[in-house]
């Protein structure tokens, strides 16, 4: 597939690497010095130009693309490039990046709208990672498959946990629950029955709901996996819709907005969220407002700074965990390093959801882990697969090495993937596997 990415920042250099693997790729910047850094890095072509502009689009042979992906940080650029590539490839299917939610109602509203087969709205989706993460408050990522019957989650083991010190097979105690990877210092780690634990390890286990839920209590027992005083500092575009998903679940958040004009219009369209007017870090007011008491602080301001200051001293005050949005991606590490327990940056999520569309391609869902090194997918079981009606301790040896049956579905029932599981046609499998083996895996389903 021949891919046209334009805009070589945080999210289109992300969605860049992941896809030159297996795709003809060409990325359109203005600036040179993106372009001449992208090149260097990653095996594309780069293209320094305007990417809304008709004759840099025929530059990177916009009339023989399969895909084009609007990545800039400006809303209406993003548009207006997919409209013009429209004009002359109407085959093309167009992917916009937004962050204004107009944009997107619009979008939704009127199908093909702009000229835009897929748009991604980086706010939205940024609420919604936060709402999941706030639903298991003990796990840093959340991703549901099969309907919601299975559910993927990242835990970080700290090291106070019960379980740092265990091998896999003496912390798997649960009924439908696979450990499929470990993530240690950066690296990717398929585990085995014998593989131990570590402190600071990050955990990846696929499940159902409910034995997900009681690995988060092993994992993290003081913890309150049944989180419901939620305090959202900043009513940001972020902080509103991240109240408003809390109150669609039938939660009723506080929220902390500074301006006078800004905090009323607030408190008109979220009726279920209480809206105070006063400044996230003055100590009186959160000790007054009983901070103490609260099960999960977002810090949704404008300003990195400030929402790190901000989780700071409401964990310090006794919050019981801090959520983060952090806009550079580079502070994410930090963030988590000084104490903030989930650090979320629009652009990644934003990148992964781009990636994610365009590998559902050959999937029914795709979660991506640690920054495109492995993924969780979800596939269909064909008829004509060789793997049909063979035990999974069977077929495991036909796969390519870092592939990890995590759960299977089949007519909406959930079944534990064991050695002598045999696989049936229309099964819905849940599969951890390494990056450099997805495509590879998922044609023989």
């Amino acid at each position: 597939m021949r891919v046209v990415i334009v805009g070589a920042g945080e999210v289109g250099s992300s969605i860049a690497a992941s896809l030159a693997g297996s795709h003809e790729v060409v990325v359109i910047d203005i600036d040179r010095e993106r372009v001449e850094s992208l090149q260097y890095e990653v095996d594309v072509l780069a293209i320094q130009g305007d990417g809304a502009s008709l004759g840099t689009l025929e530059d990177a042979n916009i009339r023989d693309a399969d895909m084009l992906i609007a990545s800039t940080d400006d809303d209406e650029t993003n548009i207006v490039t997919c409209g013009t590539a429209k004009t002359v490839n109407a085959d093309c299917f167009t992917i916009s990046r937004v962050k204004n939610t107009k944009f997107l109602e619009t979008w939704r509203h009127a199908e093909g709208a702009f000229g835009v087969d897929f748009m991604v709205g980086t706010n939205l989706l940024t609420a919604q990672t936060i709402v999941s993460v706030i639903g298991l408050p003990a796990a840093n990522d959340v991703e549901s498959f099969a309907g919601g019957r299975v559910q993927m989650a990242e835990f970080r083991i700290e090291p106070e946990s019960h379980i740092v010190g265990q091998t896999v097979q003496e912390a798997d105690r649960f009924d439908s629950l696979t450990f499929a990877g470990l993530v240690r210092d950066g690296d990717v780690i398929i585990p085995d029955g014998s593989s131990r634990i570590e402190a600071d390890d990050e955990v990846v286990v696929i499940g159902s709901r409910d034995s997900v839920r009681q690995f988060a209590t092993e994992v993290s027992p003081d913890d309150n996996n049944n989180a419901s005083n939620v305090l959202i500092v900043g009513g940001s575009d972020i902080g509103f819709h991240t109240a408003r998903l809390l109150e669609a679940r039938g939660l009723k958040p506080r929220m902390i907005e500074r301006d006078h004009d800004h905090a009323r219009a607030l408190a008109e369209d979220l009726p279920g969220t209480t809206v105070m007017e006063s400044d996230a870090t003055d100590r009186e007011f959160l000790e007054r407002e009983h901070v103490d008491e609260v099960d999960v602080v977002v810090a949704a301001l404008d300003n990195d700074e400030k929402n790190l200051l901000a989780c700071l001293l409401a964990k310090r005050l006794g919050a019981e965990r801090a959520v983060a949005i952090v806009d550079a991606g580079e502070y994410v590490d930090l963030f988590e390093a000084v104490g903030i327990d989930v650090a979320v940056n629009p652009r990644e999520a934003t990148a992964e959801e781009i990636t994610r569309f365009t590998r559902e391609r050959q999937a029914e869902n795709v979660a991506i882990i640690e920054h495109d090194q492995a993924e969780v997918i979800e596939i269909e079981v064909d008829s004509a697969s060789e793997l049909v009606g063979r035990p999974i301790r069977e077929a495991i040896t036909d796969l390519p090495d870092g592939v990890v049956f995590g759960a299977i579905t089949r007519n909406g029932d959930y079944v534990v993937p064991r050695g002598d599981t045999v696989l049936e046609t229309d099964d819905h499998v849940v599969l951890f596997v390494d990056a450099a083996v997805v495509e590879q895996a998922a044609g023989m389903f």
